[in-house]
């Protein structure tokens, strides 16, 4: 059953044709490729739930266009570094022993929400290999976008991101601000001056699964990924609207990375 206060905020459902003409109204069109970050919550209250997002999506993108999702699993990292919440130090190495490889079709995303875990497993989605940034694709391109993503820097030009940069491709955001935009992360990987860090990660060999270290961005957490959105907002090449009861904003990815890596640069360096 629907939460009441959901209920209370909504003046009428949600459907999938309504989700379609706001999609449209925003600007999102048939042929483009897009990732899309959405918060389920904020759209209100909605007939058939996920689904139906996402039948409005790719019926907005259709035909020839490919709607693409994070599929992230971080509980696919070395229990060590886990913080949200941290598990008993004695546990680690039992994490460690029992942690199975990594499969896209039974690996679950965490804190990705609903319309996320739903999109991946989506008939005809595919998923990239990466243990813990994967990414999940709909569409005709799905297969080229989400090939042949490296393990070390998952976000940067050798991984989905990076493809739909090549492919010039769209960021949506629904209901989410700067902080859930992954195409950031790309942008500052090729940064000079970026946020480093190093992860562990389950990775499937012939004996089961190694830990192995990885290179990689630092998470932001909030600290400055709202700050250069709101500058490349202030630039005017955000469309803006609403889907749902969600304020939603539509990009150029291109666009947005060319803008975010020279302002890392700046931030950082200093």
């Amino acid at each position: 059953m629907p939460e009441n206060s959901v209920i209370s905020q909504a003046s009428m459902p949600v459907t999938r044709d309504s989700l379609l003409h706001d999609l449209r109204s925003l600007g999102l069109t048939a042929g483009m490729d897009v990732v899309v970050h959405a918060s389920m919550s904020r759209i209100g209250w909605i007939v058939d739930g996920a689904p139906a997002v996402i039948d409005a999506l790719l019926a907005a993108v259709s035909p020839g266009g490919t709607v693409m999702m994070p599929a992230f699993s971080d509980q696919m990292t070395d229990p060590a570094d886990w913080q949200n919440p941290p598990v008993p130090e004695a546990w680690w190495e039992v994490i460690r022993a029992n942690t199975a490889a990594f499969d896209p079709d039974i690996t679950p995303t965490r804190d990705m929400g609903a319309i996320a875990e739903t999109f991946r497993r989506w008939p005809g989605a595919r998923r990239s290999a990466h243990p813990m940034q994967s990414l999940a694709a709909v569409g005709p391109a799905a297969d080229w976008l989400t090939q042949g993503q490296e393990l070390d820097w998952p976000l940067g030009d050798h991984s989905p991101l990076g493809r739909l940069y090549r492919r010039d491709g769209k960021v949506l955001l629904i209901g989410v601000g700067y902080n859930r935009n992954s195409s950031l992360h790309l942008g500052e990987i090729r940064a000079a001056h970026r946020r480093t860090m190093k992860r562990r990660i389950p990775v499937a060999v012939s004996a089961g699964v190694a830990w192995q270290e990885i290179d990689d961005v630092a998470d932001d957490n909030g600290r400055l990924f709202p700050r250069v959105g709101e500058d490349f907002e202030a630039t005017g090449q955000v469309m803006s609207g609403q889907v749902g009861a969600a304020p939603a904003r539509l990009m150029s990815q291109r666009a947005l990375v060319d803008f975010s890596t020279p302002w890392f640069d700046g931030v950082l360096a200093s």
